[in-house]
C-alpha cells in the first residue's frame, strides 16, 4: 500500500526517495540513502534489510540489478517483497514480487525507479515517472511532484496516511557534518504529501543554502504595506503599515529572521526574497512569509 520514486541527480551528486503510504511512518521503514551508494525503497511487506544491506552492496561496486539480486536470491519472502535501486553509479533497477497485492508494478528511466503495491492503477505509477521527467528544478522539488502526481492518477488504494522525503548529497547535512541533506517525514496526517511539501519549505528556508542574488530588491508599495501587516500581526512589527520599508520594519524582519531560525539568509536576502515571491505566495501572516521567501528563493541555485 505504497508508492515511491528513488532518483539522483548526477550533477549535485545528491540521491533520494519520496514515498507516500496508508501505513504510519512510512519514512521509518521504506526510504535509505547514502551519498557514497545510492538510495533504496524497500516496500509491500518491507524488509528493512534491504535498505543498509543493499548501500553496503552499492558501495562494494555492485550495480543495481545485481543487488536486487543478491538481496532477494535467499529471502524466502522474496515474491512478497517490492524493490526499487538508483546507483550512485547511474544504475537503476525494481523488483516487484508476483505475490505483491494487485495493482503492483514499476517503472524506470534515465536516473529515476517508481514502483506501487496496492493502488488503484497503472497510471500511478506513469504518472509518477512522467511527471518527474517534466519537471523543472531540483531533485527534491521533482520528487515532491511525482508524489503528487501519483496520488492525483488514483494513488493507493486504502488511502493516505503517511509520507516523505529522504535525499542524501555529499557533506550536504547540518553544517556539512554528514550527508543528511534532506530528511523530512509526515508521519500521521489527512493529506501527508500536501503536508510533506509545506514542512519541506520551511525546511528548505532554514537549512539548505541558496547562491547570493546578482541583484537585490528592496520592499516597496503594497508589498511592503502587506509585509508589515504581516509582522504586526506577528507582534513583530508596532509601526504603521506603508509603503516605505524602513529601518523600524527592517528590524522587525531581522526579529521574524532570528525567531525562525533563517541565519542561513542575510536580511538583504530575506527582503529581495518577499519583494520577489510575495505575490506567489498562498496562505497568511507566518505562512505568507515563510510561502513568499520559498518562492523569493527559489529561482536561486542550492549550494
Amino acid at each position: 500500500m505504497t508508492f515511491s520514486i528513488v532518483a539522483c541527480d548526477p550533477e549535485t551528486d545528491a540521491v533520494g526517495v519520496a514515498v507516500q503510504s496508508k501505513f504510519v511512518g512510512v519514512g521509518a521503514v521504506v526510504p535509505f540513502a547514502s551519498a557514497d551508494a545510492g538510495a533504496i525503497a524497500t516496500q509491500s511487506f518491507a524488509n528493512v534489510a534491504y535498505g543498509p544491506d543493499g548501500l553496503d552492496l552499492l558501495r562494494d561496486g555492485y550495480s543495481a540489478d545485481e543487488v536486487i539480486e543478491r538481496l532477494t536470491a535467499d529471502d524466502e519472502d522474496a515474491p512478497q517483497r517490492q524493490v526499487g535501486i538508483v546507483g550512485q553509479d547511474g544504475s537503476v533497477a525494481a523488483f516487484t514480487g508476483e505475490e505483491c497485492f494487485d495493482h503492483a508494478s514499476d517503472r524506470q528511466g534515465e536516473h529515476y525507479t517508481v514502483q506501487g503495491n496496492i493502488l488503484e492503477n497503472r497510471e500511478t505509477v506513469d504518472a509518477m515517472a512522467d511527471t518527474f521527467k517534466a519537471t523543472d528544478g531540483g531533485l527534491p522539488e521533482k520528487l515532491i511532484a511525482a508524489l503528487h502526481a501519483g496520488n492525483e492518477a488514483g494513488g493507493d488504494q486504502r488511502g493516505e496516511q503517511s509520507a516523505a522525503l529522504y535525499v542524501a548529497k555529499p557533506e550536504g547535512g547540518y553544517d556539512g557534518g554528514n550527508d543528511r541533506w534532506i530528511d523530512v517525514r509526515v508521519d500521521d496526517h489527512e493529506h501527508p504529501i500536501d503536508e510533506l511539501e509545506r514542512v519541506f519549505r520551511v525546511y528548505d528556508v532554514t537549512l539548505l543554502e541558496r547562491e547570493d542574488p546578482e541583484q537585490y530588491r528592496e520592499l516597496d508599495g503594497e508589498t511592503a504595506e502587506a509585509v508589515e501587516e504581516a509582522l504586526a500581526d506577528l507582534g513583530f512589527y508596532d509601526g504603521t503599515p506603508s509603503g516605505d520599508f524602513g529601518d523600524e520594519a527592517r528590524e522587525a524582519l531581522e526579529a521574524f529572521r532570528g525567531m525562525n531560525n533563517f541565519e542561513n539568509h542575510d536580511l538583504d536576502a530575506l527582503e529581495d526574497a518577499l519583494a520577489r515571491g510575495w505575490d506567489d505566495a498562498d496562505g497568511d501572516g507566518e505562512e505568507k512569509l515563510v510561502n513568499a521567501i520559498w518562492h523569493g528563493l527559489s529561482r536561486l541555485d542550492r549550494q
